[in-house]
């Protein structure tokens, strides 16, 4: 499955992309729109995206809970190495706790870290969606990608295909821009 960024100039242009897209067969659980307009989208009835999508949530708990397993694992190797205890005192599985504990906790301090940072991914559309445009988040299978590209270029030649992702949720990877496009000043 294939994340397609498409970029709308309108609210009006974004409710018919909307239309034309549930006709190509895309239900709403597949088309997100981020923008700064909430109560537009919630007027015209369409998926505003969520927190996973537009929060860092995922990747810096993904980092956070990476960083906690080294930590862990440090610690347990310290606490191991050093027998504060005196020699065989602390059962085997303790080295275990110590290494999922640091883990959770880190993975925990990461999500808290996240919710507070743009999603990596968005942060490259963060001036288009300020200027008053809307972000389409269109997850097309193999087969509709064509279909949906095709629909989009013949009916919808102001929404700007910026971008195309895998929906693989990779915490490390970043959207890039497609070649050729470039921001546009927003629509007065």
């Amino acid at each position: 499955m294939k994340c397609l960024y498409y970029l709308a100039p309108t609210l009006k242009e974004t409710h018919q992309i909307s239309e034309d897209l549930h006709e190509a067969g895309v239900n709403d659980w597949f088309l997100h729109v981020v923008s700064k307009d909430e109560a537009g989208l919630k007027k015209e009835q369409l998926h505003s995206s969520n927190y996973l999508e537009t929060l860092d949530l995922v990747r810096d708990g993904v980092i956070g809970a990476n960083i906690g397993f080294i930590a862990g694992v440090i610690g347990a190797f310290l606490l191991m190495f050093f027998e504060p205890f005196g020699p065989d005192v602390v059962p085997a599985y303790v080295y275990l706790i110590i290494i999922a504990v640091a883990t959770l906790f880190g993975a925990w301090e990461g999500g808290l870290f996240g919710v507070d940072n743009e999603n990596q991914k968005l942060k490259r559309f963060h001036d288009d969606i300020e200027a008053g445009k809307y972000l389409l988040l269109i997850y097309a299978r193999r087969d509709q990608d064509e279909v949906i590209k095709g629909m989009m270029a013949s009916k919808h030649p102001e929404a700007v295909h910026v971008a195309t992702d895998r929906h693989f949720v990779n915490p490390f990877a970043v959207v890039r821009r497609k070649r050729g496009t470039r921001r546009t000043p927003a629509a007065s």
